[in-house]
């Protein structure tokens, strides 16, 4: 199989799962109890969060260790407001649906929620969050990375308007975390959630960066774990993992970052000069380095993704999280993008175990694939489809 769905999950790096093997086996101690086994393992997730901490630039004491992307995302849209009187948040139409749910769900429970419209391109314009923000205002939430598109937000821009306005800032960057630098004190951001299975560590797990001094009231309640943040009995070998996944992705990230987009530049350039009507979706130039999201008109995307895995390829429409909901994309639709569009859409997103190889041979069962089902489109008397070879 060629895995070109990176973003929806990543392989667990080799390193990561030796890393964790001790604590699924020897070392099985509950990290809260006082004896040697506790010890052992209350010094292993206390070794993890200073790696966690370290890929971002952030204090130890900021991380807040969580079961991934989605519990930090929640924890910030619901416990930003019970530490606050304020009743408005800001957000954005493209996000992930672990902040479009949550915000549903506190608008029919009396919050009120403004959201930010984007261009063409997926990339929200700064100006418009200073007409949204006002006196009841008590956060703003903008993802880093887009999860379809690749769009990579302005976020240092959006920070410094937040903190003009004495606003808290939060971005969900779960797939900008391990791909390009993040900085949390350069960026000025107020919390940031990270999930582990996106940079090559174990899934379950993940992160929410709390700048000290932002008030946030827990939303699980129980022993007391994660300072009263977040209770419930860690799972160490998770966070083991997730530790080291950190530690090596700041470790390589100039060499990843230079090696994944040149193989992204590649493959965006055979698809676009080897197939005819095919677009390039999301920022052309402020983008994830292992994204490449494209339309291929008159041809159905999820009959692309059966054929690509029967050719051995394994690839995505969109949002892997909302493949069950069976609608379509809210972040095209956002976009300005035509249900024709919508429909004909494949992301293939890369990662550091692919190679050049992979992208040829993906490209060539790309071409066989599209002309056998343009062949039978109800749109091939719409568009000439005519070979580029």
């Amino acid at each position: 199989m060629i895995y070109l769905d990176n973003a929806a999950s990543t392989q667990i790096h080799e390193d990561v799962l030796t890393s964790m093997l001790p604590y699924l086996k020897e070392q099985y101690g509950n990290a809260s109890s006082i004896h040697k086994y506790g010890r052992m393992a209350r010094k292993a997730i206390e070794k993890s969060r200073k790696q966690i901490a370290s890929l971002i630039n952030a204090d130890p004491s900021e991380i807040l260790i969580t079961s991934g992307g989605t519990e930090s995302n929640n924890t910030v849209l619901r416990g930003i407001p019970m530490a606050n009187t304020s009743s408005n948040i800001i957000t954005s139409s493209i996000e992930h649906d672990a902040i479009l749910e949550p915000c549903k769900r506190l608008s029919q429970n009396g919050l009120e929620i403004r959201y930010l419209q984007v261009d063409k391109f997926g990339m929200i314009d700064p100006s418009e969050l200073k007409n949204h923000i006002s006196d009841n205002t008590c956060l703003v939430s903008i993802m880093f990375g887009n999860n379809e598109v690749g769009t990579v937000q302005k976020i240092s821009k959006i920070s410094q308007i937040c903190h003009e306005k004495k606003i808290p800032f939060h971005t969900d960057a779960v797939q900008t975390i391990g791909k390009i630098p993040i900085d949390v004190k350069e960026l000025g951001v107020d919390l940031l959630s990270i999930s582990s299975h996106k940079l090559h560590g174990p899934k379950g797990v993940g992160a929410l960066y709390v700048k000290n001094g932002i008030q946030i009231n827990p939303i699980i309640l129980g022993g007391g774990q994660e300072h009263g943040l977040r209770s419930g009995t860690e799972n160490v070998a998770n966070v083991v993992g997730f530790g080291k996944a950190c530690e090596i992705a700041k470790n390589n990230l100039a060499e990843n970052i230079v090696y994944v987009t040149k193989l992204r530049d590649l493959l965006i350039k055979k698809v676009l000069d080897e197939i005819p009507e095919v677009t390039l979706n999301g920022d052309p130039k402020s983008r994830l380095p292992n994204n490449a999201h494209f339309t291929f008109l008159g041809v159905n995307g999820e009959d692309l993704i059966i054929k690509l895995d029967e050719y051995g390829i394994a690839a995505s429409t969109g949002s892997a999280c909302s493949v069950n909901t069976q609608r379509a994309s809210h972040v095209l639709h956002a976009m300005g993008f035509s249900h024709e569009q919508i429909t004909g859409s494949l992301r293939l997103t890369l990662g550091i175990f692919n190679n050049e190889k992979e992208i040829d041979q993906t490209v060539d069962s790309l071409k066989k694939i599209v002309e056998e089902l343009r062949s039978v489109s109800p749109f091939k008397e719409k568009y000439s489809f005519t070979s580029k070879n």
